[in-house]
């Protein structure tokens, strides 16, 4: 029986997640399956994997082909790296544990390196919400020195204004005065 390392697709349309699955090749996508070995979401970012490690390697080792998608999933889970120091042990080239120091630095430059992405991922949006917070504040000065200046257009409006009829007023004033006299 050729068996296959796959996707099987659930959730509704347009939100697809998936089950990592081991089946018979002629089996249906969605159909009868062997094992279940984890869980794939593409809809969050970065995508998560729930994967059972030991049981992936122990398929990947009876020879279970795997999907191009789910190679890459297992890939970077590092499955298929397991997969290949055990070969190197079992043909002699290297010992158990140096096979696994091999892994375990593996692991550790990856989250590193998955740490410094996520550490200027988060200083870029830092930056680009000091710079659109200055850019807010350049907008709001700008309208508060053009509401300043229409204020104080208004003012000297309404004060010229009265000035003027101060003066007509006063104008009027002295026309009458003499007129009564």
């Amino acid at each position: 029986m050729a068996t296959r390392i796959r996707l099987q697709r659930h959730g509704r349309k347009s939100y697809a997640f998936y089950s990592i699955v081991i089946a018979d090749s002629r089996a249906p996508r969605d159909g009868k399956f062997i094992e279940k070995l984890g869980t794939y979401n593409p809809n969050t970012n970065p995508a998560t994997v729930d994967l059972n490690f030991e049981r992936a390697l122990y398929w990947a080792e009876c020879g279970a082909q795997p999907t191009d998608t789910v190679r890459n999933i297992l890939s970077d889970e590092g499955v298929l790296l397991m997969k290949h120091l055990n070969g190197g042990v079992k043909k002699g080239a290297f010992d158990e544990a140096a096979a696994q120091a091999k892994f375990n630095a593996w692991k550790q430059e990856k989250e590193a390196k998955a740490n410094a992405f996520a550490a200027k991922k988060a200083e870029a949006k830092k930056a680009a919400d000091s710079a659109r917070l200055e850019a807010e504040k350049a907008v709001s000065a700008k309208i508060a020195e053009r509401v300043a200046e229409k204020k104080a257009a208004e003012a000297a409006a309404k004060a010229e204004a009265e000035a003027a009829a101060a003066a007509a007023e006063a104008t009027e004033a002295t026309e009458e005065a003499p007129a009564e006299a």
